[in-house]
């Protein structure tokens, strides 16, 4: 007789690995607004599905914590119920013999200290839980553009239509067609049916076929005047907006042209500077004034703004380095991502020719230098960073379009101390090896390891670790600061400074196009409140009605690129649009949520701010 036998799938595991990836899916498709006791409940539930009946407080005890939880949830609980669902899950959190247990209990325990109230609530029968934002991608994105309007009228070809839907809410389709990370997709319903609608792919192609698209009618002048200081998205945003409510905007920007770090942060293979330059014009044209190369506290102090003008909104971005704190920081040859990339948009190329290059980061910036250097004709280019690469910041699609161009990517290495020549040049960067450890804040940790430090031989580095806040000026002229950052609430508004508002990454710190995009939006809202009005941005814009039709499975039009032999070598576009064909096909793909579920209860749309 055999002793052993080859092990071969079984069918009942298979429908397990399917209905594991459907649970997987509706987990990264749950809405973000979804009760949190509710969530708790389904987890428990789920974990002790799973239990394996080993030992008491998993299999006994998840079973009695779902049942506590879920009398909460039928309005049967008191606060007692409250105090004994927090003892439960610490006994089984200290008890359970494997993560099943005590990984549920902790998720309870954080649940119960972050959303007390929502408990709470449910013991007088009531749900915290509203769900005003009906629509999941509209409320994951930060400026509440109509995403199911617009990718609707892209799947009828009214292109036109469409970038006028997405203008009520955002001056900037086509840089944000290009750029934008798309947060909305993370919480895509699609999801739930096979992978999520490819929001950004479909406003490229309203972008690329609508043409000229003129801006709305400005409303009568009201005779107040509004500074904006910075002319990056969030300065532009919110120029445009209120010059559209009728106000006499001026835009003070520092450098040589406007656009932030669109121009200065972002290169023209991924934002062409004509696209961007035409973007502009079109915000300009509503009547804004512009005065370039002003340096508050220099060309003109933030007082004689303040008394020239009814209100203020700072967003100067965040436009300077910060450093690495190592030995040779200073030597010739290394520079900043920040300078590399400000030479780039004011059309001012280095030349790297034949030289090693080393990109220090991990972020998107760090993606930008690294593809750039190979641009500018590195003969090298290696990007070190100090943790693995799937724990880098940088967009994933960013870090293999790098390794594509032949860019190399040196994870779990910290910069240790820079080599200089005689003269006082960079020779090389000597590196520190890590291995990852205790997960902080999402991420493992790097620790340093026992291996000897290595050296990297090179002509040049760019360090890419993070921008910095210009804000000396305004903090000495009494505007609270922290870390450099302005201290500003949510409405953007800036305390005890009468007409002063601030957003944009000068107030968060570096974040993303839209998250400036939004601020600006958010800011001309407030400031036209301040000045006694209540002005209102919409569109007369007919959205199409969804058919009723069945849904089924689809696959996902992913982007295309040029070919990486082929972009690596120039700044033209990298990325291609999609099809007609291929651009009805995934409009076709949304379940149109402003129209069904919950969407047909609340209205689906904001019409208006």
């Amino acid at each position: 007789m055999s002793r052993l036998s080859i092990p071969t799938p079984i069918s009942a595991q298979g429908v397990i690995d399917e209905i594991y990836g459907d649970l997987v899916r509706r987990l990264q498709a749950n809405p973000v607004s979804v009760c949190p006791v509710d969530m708790a409940a389904a987890f428990v539930g789920v974990c002790h599905s799973q239990s394996c009946g080993k030992c008491t407080p998993c299999r006994v005890g998840l079973g009695q914590l779902h049942k506590l939880i879920e009398s909460v949830l039928d309005g049967d609980a008191t606060e007692s119920t409250l105090n004994l669902i927090e003892k439960t899950a610490r006994v089984i959190n200290a008890t359970a013999d494997c993560a099943i247990g005590y990984e549920a209990a902790q998720m309870v325990l954080r649940g119960l200290n972050g959303f007390r109230e929502d408990y709470e609530a449910h013991l007088n029968g009531t749900c915290l839980c509203r769900f005003d934002k009906a629509v999941p991608c509209v409320s994951l994105c930060p400026a509440n553009v109509d995403i199911p309007g617009y990718v609707s009228l892209v799947k009828e070809g009214r292109y036109q239509d469409a970038v006028r839907l997405i203008r009520k809410d955002n001056p900037f389709p086509s840089a944000c067609a290009l750029i934008c990370e798309h947060p909305c997709e993370s919480h895509c319903r699609r999801r739930l049916v096979d992978a999520a609608v490819n929001i950004r792919g479909l406003k490229r192609m309203a972008v690329d076929n609508a043409g000229d698209v003129p801006v709305p009618p400005c409303a009568p002048a009201t005779g107040k005047k509004v500074a904006v200081i910075g002319g990056g998205p969030s300065g532009l945003t919110a120029a445009y907006f209120l010059s559209l409510m009728g106000h006499k905007v001026t835009v003070y920007e520092k450098r040589k042209f406007l656009g932030g770090m669109l121009r200065y942060g972002i290169p023209s293979y991924r934002l062409p500077r004509e696209i961007l330059e035409k973007e502009i014009e079109t915000i300009l044209s509503t009547g804004i004034d512009v005065k370039m190369g002003v340096d508050i506290g220099t060309d003109i102090t933030f007082e004689e703004i303040r008394e020239n003008f009814d209100a203020t909104y700072i967003a100067i971005g965040a436009h300077t380095d910060n450093k690495l704190g190592i030995e040779g920081e200073d030597g010739n040859g290394v520079i900043s991502a920040v300078e590399m990339l400000r030479m780039i948009g004011d059309g001012d190329m280095p030349d790297f020719s034949g030289k090693n290059i080393v990109v220090i980061g991990g972020g998107n910036v760090a993606m930008d230098c690294t593809r750039s250097s190979m641009r500018l004709g590195a003969k090298s280019v290696t990007c070190v960073y100090r943790r693995r690469r799937e724990d880098m910041t940088a967009m994933p699609e960013e870090v293999e379009g790098a390794m594509a161009e032949d860019c190399d990517i040196l994870e779990l290495m910290t910069p240790e101390k820079i080599e200089l020549d005689e003269n006082g040049n960079v020779k090389a960067l000597w590196v520190a090896p890590q291995m990852i450890s205790n997960i902080k804040r999402g991420r493992p940790a790097p620790i340093r390891t026992e291996e000897p430090l290595r050296k990297l031989d090179c002509d040049m580095i760019i360090v890419a670790i993070g921008q910095a806040i210009e804000s000396h000026h305004f903090a000495n002229s009494g505007v609270q600061t922290k870390w450099g950052r302005i201290m500003a609430d949510m409405k953007t508004i800036v305390s005890d400074h009468d007409g002063l508002f601030s957003g944009g990454d000068c107030v968060t710190g570096p974040a993303s196009a839209i998250m400036a995009i939004a601020a600006g939006k958010t800011a001309a809202a407030n400031i036209d409140h301040y000045l006694g009005f209540d002005s209102k941005i919409s569109v007369d814009v007919e959205i199409p009605e969804p058919p009723i039709a069945p849904q089924p499975p689809c696959g996902r039009i992913n982007l295309t690129e040029r070919s990486a032999e082929e972009r690596k070598h120039d700044f033209l576009l990298m990325e291609n649009s999609m099809t007609l064909q291929q651009a009805y096909q995934e409009a076709s793909r949304c379940l149109r949520c402003d129209k069904f579920g919950y969407g047909a209860l609340k209205g689906g749309r904001i019409f208006k701010w």
